[in-house]
């Protein structure tokens, strides 16, 4: 495991949104084998994912980075999920598993420095003091670090640094997904094979039989799909054609600020030529690559 870089004080902004949960025991690791959508079996300590729960009918409820911590704990970041609440959801299904879930609610997810080398699924840090994870992409450097709120790195939320960061998620296909929008949408359709987030080889899941039918019979008609707005559309909005045809719908988009921009689940073979609007007009723009661990 490697050691963790001393960012100076100040120079991780606080990212609104997040949660932090610690899942740690002797079935931690077989626990979220059978609950999440990746394989975490294949996880090493040190080594971090992206991953997922599903709806029995395959929507996806919460996405987020899956950190191994050790051999028997765990770490996830949640961008759009309180950790509180995504605990009382997996309580439902620990039964007699031996493991512990503990929302970290003295840490704070924080935009900052990323780190170097070229391994980007390897976390810097270690569990006490916290961690470096490596979110970069063909076309942003940046890192991702969990600390201890009490850490002097840690700096107050910032609008301009929140907005460019989900800028960043987005252009990179990482949808965030607002409350109104869980359990709406499949993997395909949020089209996370881009992040490898979910797994088509370990066993069984919730959502699993939908995941593979959708794969193997090649039924994904619908897909992500990546644009620009001058003004903020409402969220969720329909995204219609010049005759008010509804095409698809915004899952979602940047906060206010210097320009907007919006993800929806669009047809797969849709003609890009066709004019688009959801309340205002929306430009396509390509989804960039290089989020996947």
């Amino acid at each position: 495991m490697s050691f963790k870089p001393n960012p100076a004080p100040g120079t991780c902004t606080a990212l609104p949104g997040f949660g932090l949960l610690r899942i740690a025991g002797r079935d931690a690791a077989a626990f979220l084998q059978a609950q999440s959508m990746n394989d975490v079996i294949a996880l090493a300590p040190g080594r971090w994912q992206w991953n997922g729960l599903l709806t029995p009918k395959g929507r996806v409820i919460a996405l987020f980075a899956l950190l191994r911590e050790a051999d028997d704990q765990f770490l996830l970041a949640l961008p759009d999920f309180d950790a509180a609440g995504l605990t009382a959801h997996l309580r439902k299904f620990v039964f007699r598993s031996k493991l512990g879930l503990e929302p970290l609610d003295d840490w704070r997810a924080c935009a900052g420095p990323a780190p170097s080398g070229t391994d980007r699924a390897l976390a810097h840090g270690d569990a006490g003091t916290g961690w470096q994870l490596d979110l970069s992409g063909d076309d942003a450097r940046r890192g991702l670090w969990l600390l201890p709120a009490s850490d002097p790195a840690v700096a107050p939320e910032d609008p301009v640094a929140t907005q460019a960061w989900c800028r960043a998620d987005l252009a990179h296909g990482l949808p965030r997904l607002p409350a109104d929008q869980r359990e709406a949408w499949t993997p395909q359709m949020l089209s996370l094979e881009r992040l490898a987030a979910f797994s088509l080889k370990k066993g069984c899941y919730p959502g699993q039989e939908i995941v593979s039918r959708t794969h193997y019979l090649g039924q994904a008609k619908r897909v992500l799909a990546r644009f620009a707005a001058a003004s903020a559309p409402e969220p969720g909005a329909a995204v219609v054609d010049p005759d008010g045809r509804e095409l698809g719908r915004l899952v979602c988009q940047t906060p206010a600020g210097d320009g907007i921009e919006a993800l929806a689940v669009m047809p797969a073979g849709r003609d890009p030529a066709i004019p688009l609007s959801a309340g205002p007009a929306l430009a396509p723009l390509p989804l960039v690559a290089g989020l996947a661990r």
